[in-house]
């Protein structure tokens, strides 16, 4: 079994001590508190400064909590109410399509499902809640790097793998899908990723007309496709679906 790395445990404890104190907290009260070495202390208030997660007062030289602790915990509560607001509209998405339905957001050069809506039939199916999904190839990824400018340059940075012949890998290739997503409102994903799978993806919009994530039915090509192209009533419901959440989440009309 892996051992833990005992500087993160340290700066970890350092973070809660300071999260629970009503006040400023000196280089002495925090190493006393932890049973550490002032310098040792010093070094991880040094490097946790350094990356904003820690904020010193200079009249004082008291430490307190920084900025960037705040903004990835807003994150984290963005992503909880971009749930939230769809569940209604994704479970009324799966029924109406007869499809799973996923929703996605950036995460770590790849799309994070963070909700999953079954297929509404008796089948088997697996919950895909925390899957990782590629980028480049599938319709959640398109969507995301189309609207997002973040995950533009993940997508570019990151090695385009071929999953099947119909995988779209070059950068000007890529650049022309993603233009043509902009120009759409909505993404596709037809044996892309996954042989015999295809999928439709529309981005969401928060109240400050953010792309925070998107929406996508997905499922077997002879049901998601109907000639080859995707079926005009499933692209609408899709899009429909993303309108009434980035409503739900201030954004206005799209």
């Amino acid at each position: 079994m892996a051992k833990n790395i005992q500087s993160l445990e340290r700066a970890a404890a350092m973070l809660r001590l300071l999260a629970g104190g009503e006040r400023r907290l000196g280089l002495s009260d925090i190493a006393s508190s932890l049973d550490l070495a002032k310098g040792t202390a010093h070094g991880i208030l040094r490097t946790l400064q350094a990356e904003g997660f820690v904020e010193q007062d200079p009249a004082s030289g008291r430490y307190q909590l920084g900025a960037e602790l705040l903004r990835l915990g807003n994150s984290y509560l963005d992503v909880h109410e971009l749930r939230a607001r769809a569940l209604v509209w994704t479970d009324d998405l799966a029924r109406s399509s007869g499809e799973s339905v996923h929703l996605g957001v950036l995460h770590q050069h790849g799309v994070l499902v963070v909700h999953h809506v079954f297929r509404p039939d008796d089948s088997r199916q697996v919950l895909e809640v925390g899957a990782m999904q590629p980028l480049h190839s599938t319709a959640l990824g398109k969507v995301l790097a189309a609207y997002d400018p973040v995950a533009h340059t993940e997508a570019l940075e990151v090695e385009r793998e071929a999953f099947t012949p119909a995988t779209v890998t070059g950068l000007d290739d890529f650049e022309s899908v993603l233009d043509l997503t902009r120009a759409k409102g909505w993404a596709s994903d037809v044996e892309e990723t996954w042989e015999g799978v295809a999928s439709v993806a529309a981005p969401i919009h928060d109240r400050r007309r953010m792309p925070v994530g998107a929406v996508a039915v997905t499922g077997a090509v002879e049901r998601v496709c109907n000639g080859g192209e995707l079926r005009s009533e499933l692209v609408a419901a899709v899009r429909d679906c993303a309108r009434a959440v980035s409503r739900d989440l201030g954004a206005g009309r799209f």
